[in-house]
């Protein structure tokens, strides 16, 4: 009898996760239909790229890009639209940057090679040379091991950190990662030994010559010397010509530090049903380097992220909690927009249950990665069969994003990060190619309609 009952138990919870199975299916089906006929973030990404453009921390198109999104988000009939002020570096480039070299080969022979310059990109935080030359001999290293071998080499010389992006890794950001670090790092380590600048080979996985800047960090411990990015066929090229001889590499930049200006986080929301002071909280950075239009990094997630109020309103959905798009401000050089929000969200007591964010492109989304603990991840997981049939194949343990760590750090808020197709992000990233054309909207879309997908999901299981 017992078994009996069980059994009965058992077979009414099975019909009733499959009706619920096929409830969800049917309203993500229509969020994906909505999204891909009616979508109108890559109209909306189209405006922030090509009327507003490059939108570096502290400059003027930071502004004119935090008022665009809080007219959008408005557009958008969020419930309210608000910002966040904090304060923000401002880093500048400078307008003239130049990198010349003169070739002296082992015979003793000065030759030049091409005309005897490189393109170079400054890093961004470092600082320039004052716009006045900086003449040395250049010395490269592979690694930090290198690095180590020939630090009495070091001292008065500009070190050129030659270490290629490993094409190896089939998830390119794990190559990413692998590499980064002589970006970001390899000025202070340089300088420890008395480098008098740094040349880091781009964090590219591009054939092509277009340098890639993105952030470094001093160590307060050592000088601070000037950094710059160099493309991946100008290294391959000056590798080759030091296996022959020495270069005399002449390097002049303005890049410099102003003092802190304000920046603002942009917020719209939709205020829960049944639970409005549980939020769910989704967004992408504003911010973008100071070159190419920051199309996929990260106009794309803004857009996305601003698309699941379109889509919500469009289909006439009220979530029970709080749904909150946040456009973060500073993520590229500081990460203080992420920062202040977790804080402010620490003062006013608020409950976050779980955050999303797209910062990864906005090429084809194929999977979700989540950091959260064993319960709530399990439960993540069995949304996995819900996406395949939109090419989302995998829900992964680990991921997030750089704007919602600290929520996760504060609160152990469970935070997702969207994970598109990564084999061509790594091409335009940080670089001058970064741009609209370089996105397709379908794409952009579908990864728009995941997003909002699982956001509908949290908003009605939980985590």
């Amino acid at each position: 009898m017992r078994k009996s009952v069980i059994l009965l138990f058992l077979c009414g919870s099975f019909s009733f996760c499959t009706a619920q199975k096929q409830e969800d299916s049917i309203f993500i089906k229509k969020i994906f239909d909505q999204t891909l006929t009616q979508g109108k973030a890559y109209d909306q990404l189209r405006v922030l790229c090509k009327q507003i453009g490059n939108r570096l921390s502290g400059s003027a198109a930071i502004y004119k890009a935090e008022d665009w999104g809080f007219k959008a988000l408005e557009n958008y009939k969020s419930d309210k639209v608000f910002y966040q002020e904090c304060m923000v570096p401002r880093w500048v480039r400078g307008a003239k940057e130049s990198g010349t070299y003169k070739f002296i080969s082992n015979k003793g022979e000065t030759l030049t090679t091409a005309d005897g310059t490189v393109n170079i990109l400054s890093l961004g935080n470092s600082i320039g040379t004052n716009g006045a030359p900086l003449k040395a001999d250049l010395i490269e290293v592979k690694n930090y091991t290198d690095l180590e071998a020939k630090k009495d080499q070091v001292k008065g010389k500009i070190v050129f950190y030659n270490y290629p992006f490993d094409q190896t890794f089939i998830r390119t950001f794990n190559g990413y990662g692998d590499a980064v670090k002589y970006r970001g790092s390899g000025a202070s380590m340089a300088a420890k030994y008395g480098a008098v600048a740094a040349i880091v080979r781009s964090v590219s996985t591009a054939p092509d010559n277009h340098p890639h800047t993105g952030s470094l960090r001093y160590n307060d411990s050592f000088p601070k010397i000037p950094a710059v990015a160099i493309g991946v066929q100008d290294a391959d090229n000056v590798a080759q010509l030091l296996k022959n001889g020495k270069i005399i590499f002449t390097l002049k930049n303005e890049a410099q530090m102003l003092p802190d200006t304000i920046g603002r986080n942009v917020i719209g929301e939709i205020k829960g049903t049944e639970f409005p002071n549980q939020i769910i909280t989704i967004g992408g950075h504003l911010d973008s380097w100071d070159i190419g239009e920051g199309a996929h990094d990260d106009g794309a997630g803004c857009v996305q992220s601003m698309e699941i109020i379109q889509i919500f309103k469009s289909l006439g959905y009220q979530p029970k909690h709080t749904i909150r798009v946040v456009l973060f401000v500073n993520e590229e050089n500081g990460l203080r927009g992420g920062t202040k929000y977790a804080e402010l969200a620490e003062q006013l007591k608020e409950e976050h249950i779980a955050a999303l964010e797209s910062d990864a492109g906005g090429f084809s989304p194929r999977a979700f990665g989540g950091t959260m603990n064993t319960v709530q991840f399990a439960k993540f997981k069995s949304w996995e069969s819900l996406f395949a049939p939109y090419g989302i194949q995998e829900f992964n343990s680990g991921g997030g994003g750089a704007d919602i760590g600290p929520l996760a750090a504060k609160f152990k808020t469970p935070v997702i990060g969207l994970s598109p197709d990564s084999q061509r992000y790594f091409d335009l990233h940080h670089a001058k190619t970064d741009v609209f054309e370089a996105v397709n909207k379908r794409e952009l879309h579908l990864g728009a309609a995941a997003m909002a997908a699982l956001v509908y999901l949290i908003d009605k299981y939980g985590l």
